[in-house]
């Protein structure tokens, strides 16, 4: 089984980075492979709604994305980590994770996905609704924990010391890789849910 990590931090080594290394220690006691990708630092614009990927399955800017997009669909698993910036995560992050969800076909459901978010104090909710979002419209289960999937720190280094928040990392790491191992078994007794034809609407007809 493998989980693909996405850090959405412009900082390699900063808070953020602390905060998924206790979630990697986890899932490798766990037998699962993890590949972590850090794109907070990459030139990746946001999607133009130009809809080429409705032919082509991927995004027409051939860039980071596209090279996530494969490492998604052959993963059991996504975390999304990213600071917050004005309660929101980083812009750069959001880009990718519009172009990447928008642009591929493949089907995720009941792939598990778990967001983390790291701030100085406040904004972490907000943060945590809005990553949570990608999950919830595409049919992934989202991992919980025993609190909101936040840590704190400011200065580099300092998420060391929020033993609460690393503590949460843990937790929400045993919980998604149980949710994962419980879904493999699940898909080989009863399959995925049936699924109807999508019904489009808006709010003009």
């Amino acid at each position: 089984m493998r989980v693909l990590i996405i850090n959405g931090s412009p900082k390699a080594d900063g808070n953020t980075s602390i905060a998924l290394k206790e979630m990697e220690d986890i899932f490798e006691s766990e037998g699962i492979d993890t590949e972590l990708i850090h794109i907070g630092n990459k030139d990746i614009r946001g999607c133009i709604a130009c809809n080429s990927c409705g032919k082509t399955g991927k995004c027409v800017f051939d860039d980071a994305v596209n090279e996530i997009a494969s490492k998604f669909e052959n993963a059991d698993g996504l975390v999304v980590a990213s600071p917050v910036y004005y309660a929101s995560a980083n812009a750069t992050l959001i880009a990718c994770l519009d172009r990447l969800f928008y642009s591929t076909h493949f089907d995720k459901t009941m792939k598990v996905g778990a967001s983390v978010v790291v701030a100085r104090r406040g904004g972490c909710s907000a943060t945590f609704d809005e990553l949570n979002k990608y999950f919830t419209i595409s049919g992934m289960p989202v991992a919980p924990s025993q609190y909101w999937n936040s840590v704190h720190g400011n200065s580099k280094g300092e998420a060391m010391q929020d033993e609460e928040g690393l503590q949460t990392m843990r937790t929400l790491a045993r919980n998604m890789a149980f949710l994962m191992k419980s879904i493999v078994l699940g898909k080989e007794k009863f399959g995925l849910p049936d699924k109807e034809e999508h019904k489009w609407t808006h709010f003009i007809r």
